[in-house]
């Protein structure tokens, strides 16, 4: 049973661990949290584990929901949940996104992060948690392209607002950051044909930072929303 216990700190878990982004998270809460560590398999947690020894292994396919509920089941209390796991999806014009290419995105991005969300409502209302969404500036603006992923994100941001109003004991914060130095990064830029300057976008230390911070904000205040955008160069 993972269970909160004060001398060890508050309890945060964070999907999409093992790497870029979530990685960077895990290390700015480290200090501060113990932390349970999610992603698909172990075996991708061993370096962040290894960097991070106080970490807890949390693996879970997050679309495989009765895996999901079983493992949620064994978090009593949780103070942060930083939903971070998602894709990119398919990238390209509406004609030719297919109903299964729709089914990926959504189910990731979406159906995904409700469903962890829900299965931990009562770890979370225990603690009078915290629930971070990141997001994207394509949940704020959506672009040619970019329409799966743009209405993935559009939905993520419906989400939160609705939580955020069904449950006044817990705090709620979109993330909306720009594009971020990644290896999916990487992938996106080849994808467009582009070539790629790490400089043109945020780092992700930089949006860990920020997580961090909207975590440590004291509770008389709610950061609902935050919007990062790299400096242009």
């Amino acid at each position: 049973m993972v269970t909160h216990s004060p001398a060890a700190g508050p309890t945060a878990l964070i999907t999409g661990a093992s790497r870029g982004l979530g990685a960077a998270i895990a290390r700015e809460l480290a200090p501060t949290h113990r932390l349970l560590l999610g992603a698909r398999t172990a075996a991708s947690l061993e370096p962040i584990l290894r960097e991070l020894p106080g970490a807890t292994a949390w693996p879970v396919d997050l679309t495989d929901y009765d895996a999901v509920a079983a493992a949620a089941a064994r978090i009593e209390r949780l103070d942060v949940l930083v939903n971070n796991a998602g894709v990119a999806g398919y990238l390209g014009p509406i004609a030719g996104a297919s109903a299964a290419r729709w089914r990926e995105t959504l189910e990731a991005n979406l159906i995904a992060v409700a469903e962890l969300t829900r299965v931990l409502l009562p770890a979370l209302r225990a603690a009078k948690g915290h629930v971070l969404l990141i997001n994207s500036g394509a949940g704020l603006r959506a672009h040619p392209e970019w329409g799966l992923y743009a209405a993935s994100k559009f939905g993520l941001r419906a989400f939160g607002d609705a939580l955020r109003q069904e449950e006044p004991d817990l705090r709620v914060t979109s993330i909306h950051p720009g594009r971020i130095d990644t290896d999916m990064q990487r992938e996106i830029v080849a994808g467009e044909g582009r070539e790629y300057r790490a400089e043109d976008f945020l780092t992700a230390e930089t949006v860990a930072w920020a997580i961090r911070n909207a975590v440590e904000t004291p509770r008389d205040a709610h950061p609902t929303e935050i919007v990062l955008r790299p400096i242009a160069r």
